[in-house]
């Protein structure tokens, strides 16, 4: 953060495009935590907390939410353009998120069959993160968010420095909270082992194969984990539908994910 002679508080604010809220939610959810930082900072601009209609410019920008239309596309750039910094928060807004499965197949197709009059809709042929408009300074995963993983990147905006967010396999966290291996011990699929750290490791906890809430790790073997896979019975279909979830776009899931369909389409 810029030295601030005035001792003026940072002015934040909160943007939602396309998705469920539940990024935000999360921030809300915060409540202690959130107090200390709420009095070191300005919220000018959330419209699932306050009326607040500050115009900016913004000091911090956290943005929820994939682009998913043509008014989306031009608000983002204003947004940027009045931020000097920008998070993007969720797997919307990093992933393209769970509407990022119109990606691949066509658009129009869907709009003709859910709309009665398909001509007012006025949408994009894809659902695509905020980095693929403007710059984003930090991206923050999940589906929804780590409450503490959010407030870490709020203080480390606040002190100058970059976050400190780990950016392992949530195998990791298994090992480290002793959790028996669902895979090893019970042939349970789990993506574990290519998706990024984050969720408290939740599913595994109790017997159930991880969903991938978090995207893929760093690096993430995903061909390998495949075989895995397929060593427990999994056919083609069923690793092409695993890898399209709230992540579909990330870059991995998405390669993945088209590998296995032409495997199961050939041709």
């Amino acid at each position: 953060m810029e030295n601030n002679p005035l001792n003026l508080k940072p002015k934040m604010a909160v943007w939602k495009f396309a998705s469920c809220d539940g990024c935000q939610l999360t921030l809300l959810n915060c409540e202690d935590e959130l107090l200390p930082i709420a009095g070191e900072v300005e919220i000018v601009y959330f419209r699932e907390a306050t009326r607040a209609d500050g115009k900016g410019p913004y000091d911090l920008s956290l943005v929820d939410g994939s682009i998913t239309t043509p008014r989306d596309a031009a608000a983002i750039q204003e947004i940027r353009k009045r931020s000097k910094y920008l998070v993007s928060i969720g797997a919307c807004a990093t992933a393209g998120g769970i509407q990022a499965l119109r990606n691949f197949r066509d658009v129009k197709e869907f709009v003709s069959m859910v709309y009665a009059t398909p001509a007012y809709i006025n949408t994009l042929e894809k659902s695509t993160p905020i980095a693929a408009h403007v710059p984003v300074d930090y991206e923050l995963r999940g589906c929804p968010i780590n409450k503490n993983q959010l407030i870490e990147v709020i203080r480390a905006y606040l002190q100058g420095r970059k976050p400190v967010i780990p950016s392992h396999s949530v195998c990791i966290d298994c090992k480290r909270k002793g959790n028996i291996c669902v895979m090893v011990a019970h042939g349970t699929p789990c993506l574990g082992p290519v998706t990024h750290t984050g969720c408290g490791v939740l599913c595994p906890s109790y017997n159930r194969g991880c969903y991938g809430c978090f995207g893929p790790m760093e690096t993430p073997n995903t061909g390998s984990l495949s075989e895995g896979w397929r060593r427990l019975g999994t056919n083609e279909a069923d690793l092409l539908r695993v890898f399209r979830n709230f992540n579909a776009d990330a870059e991995a899931f998405r390669k993945e994910s088209l590998r296995h369909e032409e495997k199961d389409h050939p041709g």
